[in-house]
């Protein structure tokens, strides 16, 4: 017992939650326990708009409505890990490897791919985007999410960025890649895992504008995550996807849920060597991360025996 009273002493977002290795169904347990949490932050949304100015609620609730959209499978998780800490093996949510090359040229190709990614997505990103808003039901849909996302982020940019740019890579990347990503890839071909949780990452943003690109950068997410094993890394390309997006909508005077595609703005000449040019680059940047040599199948995950001290 004195491992189990060890491991609950230290509390560790990334420590504590080794031992638990969701497969699919675990996956499907943490989308439900997800939900739930984001049953509780709506609750606390409704609750601030009925007793604080609207100011306020726009600035302050949703910057804690939505780390307690997590709290309920992170409490989960933390329960199954410390009993399974006691007779089984884990695996742990972040590890360091990179191969050739060291940890700040990896998060620069990383940054890199996030930027050609953004070139590649454009594409089905817009054509994803006219065909839903061909349907006058769902243009009736967009307006009113567009108008919802509106409210909740249309505080002050300091609170936008919080919540987009720090908030979001630091949860969502925890249960995306290093909860059911991490899982995944101990009980299938790393494809499907890398597929699986791309898919996981897509249907938690519960819309279909958003849904393809996150689809799309899950994919690179969990390209990344295979190849290296960090968490801190698909952190990174999760920050400056959603960072610069915020702050491009800073700077334009635009809202940040105001869906604005390359394709549409560029002149087509130019755009096709934009395109070609951002497609070259992501091929580089994955050939270069394909270079890290792999120590398992699963991925390079450090595994972590029973008795081993974090």
């Amino acid at each position: 017992m004195q491992l189990f009273a060890r491991k609950v002493n230290n509390f560790d977002l990334y420590a504590n939650h080794a031992w638990y290795v969701p497969g699919v169904k675990g996956m499907f347990g943490l989308l439900g326990l997800f939900l739930l949490g984001m049953l509780l932050g709506n609750m606390v949304v409704l609750i601030f708009s009925a007793f604080l100015p609207g100011e306020v609620v726009m600035t302050y609730s949703t910057l804690i409505a939505y780390p307690l959209s997590f709290i309920p499978a992170m409490i989960y998780a933390g329960v199954k890990s410390q009993k399974n800490s006691l007779f089984e093996k884990g695996y742990k949510l972040s590890s360091n490897h990179f191969g050739p090359y060291n940890g700040w040229l990896v998060a620069l190709i990383t940054v890199v791919l996030t930027y050609a990614t953004m070139v590649v997505a454009d594409l089905p990103n817009y054509f994803n985007f006219k065909l839903t808003m061909s349907s006058p039901l769902m243009k009736q849909i967009y307006d009113q999410f567009t108008a919802i996302m509106g409210s909740l982020t249309g505080g002050p940019f300091w609170s936008s960025f919080l919540l987009v740019a720090i908030f979001a890579p630091v949860f969502e990347e925890w249960l995306c890649r290093g909860m059911v990503l991490r899982g995944l890839l101990t009980k299938m071909k790393p494809a499907w895992a890398i597929v699986l949780s791309a898919l996981f990452f897509a249907i938690i943003h519960a819309n279909p504008w958003q849904a393809l690109n996150a689809f799309i950068i899950g994919l690179v997410m969990g390209y990344v995550y295979y190849k290296t094993g960090s968490l801190w890394m698909t952190m990174l390309i999760h920050f400056i996807n959603n960072g610069t997006a915020v702050v491009v909508a800073q700077v334009t005077d635009q809202p940040t849920t105001e869906a604005t595609f390359w394709v549409q703005e560029m002149a087509q000449s130019d755009y096709i060597l934009f395109y070609a040019a951002g497609v070259c680059v992501f091929g580089l940047c994955c050939w270069l991360l394909s270079r890290i040599p792999m120590e398992q199948e699963r991925g390079n995950i450090d595994e972590i025996p029973v008795s081993e001290e974090l």
